[in-house]
């Protein structure tokens, strides 16, 4: 384990209800989220307000007015100008690298605390001309007399017209040109994960998420809109049934796919936020969460980027001593059913540890009864720079309801790569 200099510690955490995108927070910014979760988190800890050394942020897509969208939040939180702030971006994994980046400082200060997390306002990601009609606007703007105008204008064609999706493309991977849902579809082939078995795993991530909304209560802030005051996660549908899920169409590959909406993570806006500091930052009876014991992201194939999970918590076992079987309780981000099911075959199988992973065993089996007890983020939602905070939250709020010891919280990243955090208490 860690040397004591070199250990974390989450003192607290609270996060936004996460709401479906275009609705509940629609016209709430990524940069007020993120706000709203430090300032719900700092009126609880107001001492530790005047000793924040460093604000850091993970975030996906900002909008272009909240450049460094980290020193927007913590001004707008209220924190002093004088404090540093820094925007991390990782994918899904940009709220856990937030919280990584404070643990692998060296030089991180003793007696100080840090303001760490993620926020994602997917409603705001927008739809953008193509190149086209950007060098129709330059030259129009270049013209220097009407006839010159009328000449650039008479260039336009309705193509120019046609929008790109700034969603669709960040979702997109430039390098294998695939989408992440069509990762997802290679990895339900090679592992032979039925259009069944994602549609049952995606109602147990619901009915799990209806079943602990007062838990979930426990880490959520209310948040107040023009309209209303939002309490829980609104993509969570309590009255959901497999008849519904079998339903809807494959989104990603039309004619044989498995991957459809339902057994996919919903997209959502929402923030969390953390303050964690060096155990000789604070009192002795100050409460906690737990400790970070360790952090580590790992790279593999763009088009397997589900699979990062099983690569992430292989590096972390090994490097720490440990086994799969001493970790309690388990959180796997839940881009897709079919990923989250090709990770838990590929944990025990033997041929893929041995093959990919350079063991001569298996990782070891991942009860369902410890992943993701309280549902995932095909019921809860995945707002990308918010999850990886998320987790880690949830997971210390149940490892303290438990009892447990230690805890995993992992995710995988588009373009090929795998996060993972070990917890304990």
């Amino acid at each position: 384990m860690k040397q004591q200099d070199q250990e974390l510690v989450v003192v607290d955490g609270a996060r936004t209800p996460f709401a479906l995108a275009n609705r509940e927070f629609a016209n709430i910014g990524a940069d007020e989220l993120g706000s709203i979760a430090c300032k719900h988190l700092l009126a609880r800890h107001p001492e530790m307000a005047q000793r924040i050394a460093e604000v850091i942020f993970g975030c996906v897509g900002p909008d272009a007015t909240v450049a460094n969208i980290a020193r927007v939040i913590s001004l707008r939180a209220g924190i002093d100008e004088s404090v540093p702030a820094l925007t991390v971006q990782r994918n899904c994994a940009s709220g856990m690298e937030a919280l990584a980046q404070v643990f692998h400082r060296r030089d991180r200060p003793s007696n100080r605390v840090f303001l760490v997390g993620g926020t994602e306002s997917m409603s705001s990601y927008p739809f953008y001309f193509g190149n086209e009609m950007k060098s129709l606007f330059s030259q129009l703007g270049r013209a220097k007399t009407s006839v010159a105008r009328i000449r650039e204008l008479l260039k336009f064609r309705p193509r120019f017209l046609r929008p790109r999706i700034a969603l669709l493309e960040g979702l997109t991977d430039p390098i294998c040109g695939l989408s992440m849902g069509k990762t997802a579809e290679n990895l339900a082939r090679e592992f032979g994960i039925t259009r069944a078995a994602q549609d049952e795993y995606a109602l147990m991530s619901h009915q799990r998420a209806a079943r602990s909304q007062e838990r979930l209560r426990e880490e959520s802030v209310v948040c107040i809109t023009e309209a209303e005051a939002i309490r829980d996660d609104t993509s969570v549908r309590p009255n959901q049934d497999l008849a519904a899920l079998a339903k809807l169409r494959s989104v990603f590959t039309r004619n044989y796919g498995t991957v459809t909406a339902g057994n996919s993570c919903a997209v959502t806006d929402g923030a969390c936020a953390m303050l964690v500091a060096s155990p000789q930052a604070l009192e002795p009876d100050t409460e906690t969460l737990g400790y970070v014991r360790d952090c580590v992201t790992v790279a593999l194939a763009p088009q397997r980027m589900g699979l990062g999970p099983v690569y992430a918590m292989a590096a972390l076992l090994e490097k720490n001593g440990l086994e799969l079987s001493d970790i309690d309780l388990f959180e796997i981000n839940e881009a897709f059913a079919a990923q989250v099911l090709a990770c838990l075959q590929a944990s025990k199988s033997k041929s893929f540890c041995r093959q990919e992973l350079n063991r001569n065993r298996s990782l070891g089996e991942i009860p369902l009864e410890r992943l993701n007890v309280n549902g995932g983020a095909i019921a809860l939602g995945h707002p990308v720079g918010a999850s990886g905070a998320r987790i880690v939250l949830t997971m210390l709020k149940e490892m303290k309801r438990q009892n447990l010891r230690y805890g995993i919280a992992a995710l995988c990243v588009g373009g090929g790569q795998g996060s993972a955090v070990l917890l304990e208490r």
